[in-house]
């Protein structure tokens, strides 16, 4: 009898159009199945100053994500330079650790620009309420912001992804730039790819990748369903009625343009259960390609962190 996978089974099935229409799936398979004692072995498309570090647990993960961010920090303090970071709502954890080390070294914000890459919005754009305890502010200022206390940043240097203040995103981040400060993109990766909430069936628009990198935001995006089954059980205790089915966010423009790029992948459930395995596995091996997102990622000077597990073996095991 030949394999029976969904490879085999799609036609027909509601999954057939499920999947976004540049997807190879075939070359996806292949990813995954390259196993963790060749995952870390260097491709061509690959950054020379792009390096992965996996990591065996959460806990550690958290803390050397939290101290690469402090890290970068501390050094533009050091070298009298202002720097900008993009950064994700999550993995919340790193930002504890964040807060630890700059607290340790006494190092003071007041030189930190910091953009939230994205937020969830209605289908005209519009933002959860700051107190939303859902929102990305909420959030964002009440562990990372707020618990840096006489430390932290400036309130007028924290930028949130709303209607009003995302477009102007691009042209305040390169303008900072342009006056020497460090561009800093710290990022995870989704369960369909995606950068911030740059989803793969965005790429059906453009012409060309040319183009496509140009893009720089976009308002109430469409989620990719895959997106909205991982926030449920990320963020929402499997309620997925609670998910919004748009985000405003950032796109290529912005986050394959940093000078250096902190990537972070925890997504290991525990009893052998994970949700982000197949996403590093493409993500380092598929190559670059517009309807794979996070596939730039290793084309761009940085480092990806992440739990060891997620680079396999991804075979079945039954719970």
């Amino acid at each position: 009898m030949g394999k029976i996978n969904l490879l085999t089974t799609i036609k027909g099935s509601m999954l057939e159009d499920f999947f976004p229409a540049g997807w190879d799936l075939e070359k996806i398979e292949r990813c995954c199945g390259i196993g963790a004692e060749k995952i870390g072995k260097r491709e061509p498309f690959w950054n020379s100053d792009f390096r992965i570090m996996p990591v065996g647990t959460l806990e550690d993960f958290n803390t050397l994500v939290g101290h690469e961010i402090a890290a970068q920090i501390r050094k533009a303090k050091q070298e009298g330079k202002e720097i900008v970071f993009v950064l994700p709502v999550g993995p919340l954890g790193m930002y504890r650790w964040t807060v630890y080390f700059l607290t340790q070294w006494n190092i003071d914000c007041s030189h930190v620009h910091g953009f939230n890459m994205d937020e969830w919005s209605d289908a005209d754009g519009k933002t959860l309420s700051a107190s939303n305890t859902g929102s990305f502010q909420y959030a964002m200022e009440h562990v990372l912001y707020g618990p840096l206390g006489k430390l932290t940043v400036p309130e007028r240097q924290r930028h949130y992804a709303t209607m009003e203040a995302l477009p102007r995103f691009h042209e305040q981040i390169f303008e900072k730039r342009d006056k020497g400060a460090r561009f800093v993109l710290v990022y995870g990766i989704g369960w369909a790819f995606h950068i911030a909430f740059w989803e793969p069936h965005f790429a059906g628009e453009f012409s060309s990748e040319e183009e496509w990198k140009k893009q720089t935001y976009r308002m109430a995006a469409r989620l990719h369903p895959l997106t909205i089954e991982q926030n449920a059980i990320t963020s929402f205790k499997s309620r997925v009625t609670l998910v919004p089915a748009r985000a405003n966010t950032i796109g290529p423009g912005i986050f394959l343009n940093a000078d250096y790029a902190i990537g972070g992948a925890d997504g290991v459930l525990g009893r052998g259960m994970m949700w982000q395995g197949m996403s590093v596995c493409v993500t380092l091996k598929y190559g670059p390609d517009t309807w794979v997102p996070s596939s730039f990622m290793p084309t761009r000077p940085g480092t990806l962190f992440f739990l060891e597990d997620l680079a396999g073996p991804l075979e079945p095991d039954l719970h």
